[in-house]
Formats: structure tokens, sequence, C-alpha cells
């Protein structure tokens, strides 16, 4: 296990993960594109081994799923930070650009590739998921 820490761009919020995450993926959905103008880097993990220091703001939104998603961020600097479905509310996902050391966690996965631009850069190692893959597997803590 490592700990890895973490802030958004201004520093008021700072968070620590308690443990390495369960999947790290890149996201084409086009709420992901929305938020950060292509495709998103984020790691799923248990909500309990996330930490988080300073105060969020929240967007609440319906997701294509029909869940709620929470998109959190922080309000001085609107850095986005964590996502929070209702439909999996035992996992936060954790924006890895966000990271003091976003090298430390490799993706392997795109997922919503249908949702992808023509244009997008996707790395045929990766493995692809035409949308919302499965959930992973929560590893025994």
């Amino acid at each position: 296990m490592t700990q890895r820490t973490g802030r958004c761009l201004c520093g008021a919020v700072t968070f620590t993960l308690a443990t390495d995450p369960l999947a790290v993926r890149i996201c084409w959905c086009r709420d992901c594109q929305h938020v950060a103008a292509n495709g998103t880097v984020n790691m799923m993990v248990p909500a309990e081994a996330l930490t988080v220091s300073g105060e969020v703001a929240e967007y609440v939104m319906t997701a294509d799923s029909g869940n709620q998603l929470r998109r959190q961020f922080c309000p001085n600097c609107g850095t986005h930070l964590f996502g929070i479905s209702s439909g999996r509310p035992q996992f936060r996902v954790v924006r890895v650009g966000n990271l003091d050391d976003p090298s430390s966690v490799t993706p392997t996965t795109n997922i919503w590739t249908d949702s992808a631009p023509a244009w997008a850069c996707l790395d045929p190692a990766l493995e692809r998921v035409s949308g919302q893959p499965v959930p992973p597997a929560r590893s025994p803590s």
C-alpha cells in the first residue's frame, strides 16, 4: 500500500489517500470532457481511504446512468477534485492530476471511448470500454 497526497490548484483543499487505487482509468464521457475539455484521468478508491482537509463545494447532476453524481471542487480556485455516485457510494473518484505525484499511478483502461472525439489520443496498449465499465472489485483491506 502506498499513501498518496494531493491538493487543488490554490492549496486550500488537500487530501490523503490511505490505499492504492482500485482502478485508474481515462474517461471520455461527455461530462468529463466538459470538466476538462479533454478526457480525464481518474482513480477509484474506497470512500473510507480518502481524507479531505478544507472546504469543498458540490455540483449535483443526474448522470446518463440515472444515478445522482456529486462533483466536488475547490470553491476558491475551481479545481475539480472528487466524484461521488449514488450508485456506488462506497467509492470516490479522484482526479489523478491533483496528486502531488501523478506519475505514482498508471491508467489501465480508456472508458466511454464511444464518446471520445475523433482527435483523441487513445493509447492502443490500454483496454478500451465503449461505455460504463463494471465497478472494480473491492480489494481486501
